[in-house]
């Protein structure tokens, strides 16, 4: 649809057009990373001659003084027969490609078999209308876990659950984008985010050269983001009906503009609800076997060696919570076959390697951009100047006297700002983890707190940024029911959520600093590298 000259003349005025303008002449963030790599290539090689420095911040040599970290020119010798030697290994040794490719299996048989659909759409349907604004934003921040399925089933049904009970459709899609895409670190359990962030997290430790003993664990953000999804709930809803519902005005419905939406408001169908029934009996299946793995005879997801020698019942649960990435691929595939066989979807194994190919082929942008991303973060570690940097970086905020609290704040604050440029959560995070990950571990926050301070700054500018992959689709839903509805109508709609949300966030994120707080299990903010190293 065709937007007016008069609204696009004025979107390109202001600091949201100037915005739009940096942001649609980025190119693609896979040759983002190999400009970067080039970048990088000089860069080294600048330092390598200058002589830059650091002490590494736990390794010693044999007479106790800290070993010399050296910035390394990525032209020397050594490195150039790493870069071609070692490509096929850099790749596919990328900590996030596996965890995302075994999580997307599972995912991708639980949405095409319409699992997630049906899920939302049960949720959603019969809320109340006093609680409709709350509903759909908790039901919107809940279906982050269905990937696309967020996106393109819940924002238009919200949309037409606004309207059916005679309020501004508008105000659905306002508050169920801000619960998809503002909230996209906010739930009440880890998926494939948490899957996909900490995996880069896990790269970025191995490639800062420090044994600070530090196991990925999935789960390691899990209370965190279950804080997020309690703010975030009560925020959506005061932002809905408190400023922008009245902003809209009355709506006055013009001829059957629900038409165009096809059947997504339409009651289930007995199959579906059956479906729904088989996919419950299913997780809870999951979920006694992870259950009698864990607390059962034998238990195989716990280390005993750790409980028989005192260490901390985290430290005993590794095995527990490595296996989460592999417990959510058998959650989404049970549930998904069993969804699919009651409701008619999946009638045959056939059909069911067929889902699993097609979310494989889903995933062929993500391999070309992991494999430009594991190159970046490869030669950032042979350099030393990931490093170097985090070590002169966590100085820096030493000296400077500013509380730590507040160092994340801004850290939240550049990472919102640096959403409104980059769209991809993961091309973001690989791109600041090598850095933030180290540095923040010196200061004495743990690699998850890294990755929570971060998350909070990605999601809270997603609903403003015109580079976010959604944001056309949502400005399309949006003209169904206003034909002039534009770029600006849906930034200047979404801004007041964003502002709030990054407040809320950050707000959170100093005060879970301040207190102490733990993460998610066995998944402390603080970190003693002392205690680890015997420093």
């Amino acid at each position: 649809m065709r937007v007016s000259q008069t609204k696009t003349a004025m979107n390109q005025k202001g600091f949201l057009g100037f915005v739009e303008r940096v942001g649609n002449g980025l190119p693609d963030p896979v040759f983002i990373f190999f400009y970067l790599i080039l970048i990088l290539v000089g860069v080294s090689i600048v330092c390598a001659l200058a002589g830059v420095t650091a002490p590494h911040p736990t390794l010693t040599t044999a007479d106790g003084s800290p070993l010399l970290l050296q910035a390394q020119s990525l032209l020397s010798a050594e490195n150039i027969q790493k870069l071609w030697v070692e490509m096929p290994k850099t790749f596919t040794h990328f900590h996030p490609l596996g965890y995302v490719l075994v999580v997307m299996l599972g995912a991708g048989v639980a949405e095409r078999s319409g699992l997630f659909a049906s899920g939302i759409r049960q949720a959603v349907r019969n809320a109340p209308k006093g609680l409709l604004t709350p509903v759909v934003a908790l039901v919107a921040m809940l279906s982050n876990h269905a990937a696309d399925a967020g996106y393109v089933v819940m924002i238009p049904l919200a949309a037409i659950i606004f309207a059916a009970a005679g309020r501004h459709p508008m105000a659905g899609i306002a508050a169920a984008f801000a619960g998809v895409s503002g909230g996209f670190s906010a739930n009440i359990s880890p998926g494939q985010l948490d899957a996909l962030l900490f995996g880069i997290t896990e790269a970025a430790m191995d490639a800062s050269q420090i044994d600070a003993g530090w196991s990925m664990n999935i789960a390691g953000n899990w209370y965190f983001i279950t804080a997020l999804l309690v703010i975030y709930l009560p925020v959506i809803w005061w932002v809905t009906d408190k400023v922008i519902e009245p902003r809209l005005g009355e709506w006055t419905p013009a001829g059957d503009q629900a038409a165009a939406y096809g059947d997504e408001s339409a009651p289930l169908t007995d199959d579906e609800r059956k479906g729904l029934r088989w996919a419950g009996y299913a997780i809870l299946g999951v979920c006694l076997v992870w259950a009698l793995m864990t607390f059962g005879p034998g238990t195989p997801l716990l280390n005993d060696e750790a409980a028989v020698d005192g260490q901390p019942w985290y430290v005993t649960a590794t095995p527990f919570f490595r296996s989460l990435v592999a417990g959510f691929l058998v959650l989404f595939l049970a549930a998904g076959w069993a969804y699919g066989a009651a409701a008619g979807t999946i009638k045959t194994h056939r059909d069911l390697v067929d889902m699993m190919s097609e979310a494989m082929k889903d995933m062929g942008y993500y391999l070309v951009l992991a494999f430009a991303a594991a190159h970046f973060v490869a030669m950032f570690n042979w350099s030393n100047l990931g490093l170097i940097t985090a070590v002169h970086g966590a100085g820096a905020i030493e000296s400077s006297g500013l509380p730590l609290p507040i160092a994340l704040g801004l850290i939240v604050i550049f990472a919102a700002f640096l959403n409104l440029f980059v769209g991809s959560a993961s091309a973001k995070w690989a791109l600041l983890a090598p850095v933030l990950v180290p540095m923040l571990l010196l200061l004495g926050i743990s690699p998850e707190g890294a990755t929570a301070t971060y998350r909070v700054g990605d999601a809270a500018t997603n609903i403003i940024s015109p580079l976010m992959v959604y944001f056309p689709l949502v400005l399309i839903f949006a003209q169904r029911w206003q034909k002039d509805f534009g770029i600006g109508s849906l930034t200047a709609m979404m801004i007041p959520y964003s502002i709030w949300m990054l407040i809320t966030g950050v707000l959170l994120v100093m005060g879970w600093i301040l207190f102490g707080l733990p993460l998610g299990p066995g998944a402390p903010i603080g970190f003693d590298l002392g205690a680890v190293t015997g420093g």
